[in-house]
């Protein structure tokens, strides 16, 4: 019986973190507790920003983004994850898998974009102080956070669009918690020489172009700091820009671990590790580092508490 596009494989069974019994339920724990305080702490963020007008700055209204796109991300495969630790086989659907893809690689995308404009912001913020309400306008802002969308739409729909051209009419295991580009490919029984191409530009092209603006935004930023007489300045400097740097250090290198090919037999396992940090842990992560080194968010947290006690 076969799908329309040629595929006899129907649905999908997810192998999930681990094929141990034993450790079945303590990781259903372990990551619910994850997910309910990523989902929280996202949330509890964005209603920050919304709620307090001090925090209608450019910075947080990047920040709000990244919030919105990690407590999505997090929902795409997360209750699959834990449903999985629940019962013997973790089956999903083939449009269930494609959707699933698509949306992973949507969110993902987005975000390496997002983080490319809070690098820019940061820049415009250090270098260009007295023009920054100017070179940040709310138009400009929102053009920002429509291109990250926007690019983030078509990556997705290109490596989703290749996926299912392909058949599927032997194993349907995935050897993995979620329906990734890689270990899809390894399942198809015809040729996946063109999805690998393009699934190498695509990342190669998203990487490149996100990692170059980060560094030049960086760059100059650190150029332009060693040459402020005030100590107050690196300061200032640190404290705007820290949490964006281990954002991106957690979100970028976890990311590029996951994909490096090795001829190694614990390939697998690895890969599933360094997933599990940043599509689980960074977005946990992501609030806390916000909130814990901002003095604005503090704030703003104070002020939302004394607003619901009175």
């Amino acid at each position: 019986m076969a799908m329309e596009n040629g595929s006899a494989v129907m649905e999908f069974i997810l192998m999930g973190l681990t094929d141990q019994p034993e450790l079945q339920l303590p990781l259903f724990f372990l990551f619910m507790v994850n997910y309910i305080i990523t989902v929280g702490g996202n949330l509890s963020l964005m209603n920050l920003i919304y709620l307090n007008s001090h925090l209608h700055t450019p910075m947080y209204f990047f920040l709000f983004n990244l919030s919105f796109i990690d407590l999505c991300y997090s929902c795409v495969f997360t209750p699959k994850l834990l449903m999985g630790f629940m019962s013997e086989r973790s089956i999903i659907s083939y449009n269930g898998c494609m959707t699933q893809l698509f949306f992973f690689c949507f969110f993902v995308n987005s975000e390496c974009y997002v983080l490319t404009a809070m690098a820019y912001d940061r820049y415009v913020a250090i270098c260009q102080p007295l023009q920054y309400m100017i070179l940040m306008s709310p138009r400009t802002c929102s053009l920002l956070m429509f291109g990250s969308y926007l690019m983030g739409f078509i990556g997705a729909i290109v490596h989703t669009g290749c996926m299912i051209r392909l058949i599927f009419c032997d194993s349907n295991i995935i050897h993995h918690y979620m329906c990734d580009i890689f270990p899809l490919l390894q399942l198809s029984c015809s040729s996946t020489y063109v999805n690998e191409l393009v699934s190498s530009v695509v990342v190669s092209t998203v990487i490149f172009l996100s990692s170059l603006i980060i560094l030049i935004s960086y760059g100059l930023i650190l150029f332009n700091v060693i040459h402020m007489s005030s100590g107050k300045g690196w300061a200032k400097a640190m404290s705007t820009c820290g949490s964006h740097i281990i954002t991106v250090g957690l979100f970028y290198g976890s990311g590029l671990l996951t994909h490096i090919k090795t001829s190694s037999a614990e390939t697998v396992v690895v890969g599933k590790f360094f997933s599990v940090v940043y599509t689980l842990v960074v977005p946990v992560l992501n609030p806390l580092i916000y909130s814990l080194r901002n003095k604005d968010v503090k704030l703003a947290v104070k002020r939302t508490l004394k607003r619901f006690i009175n």
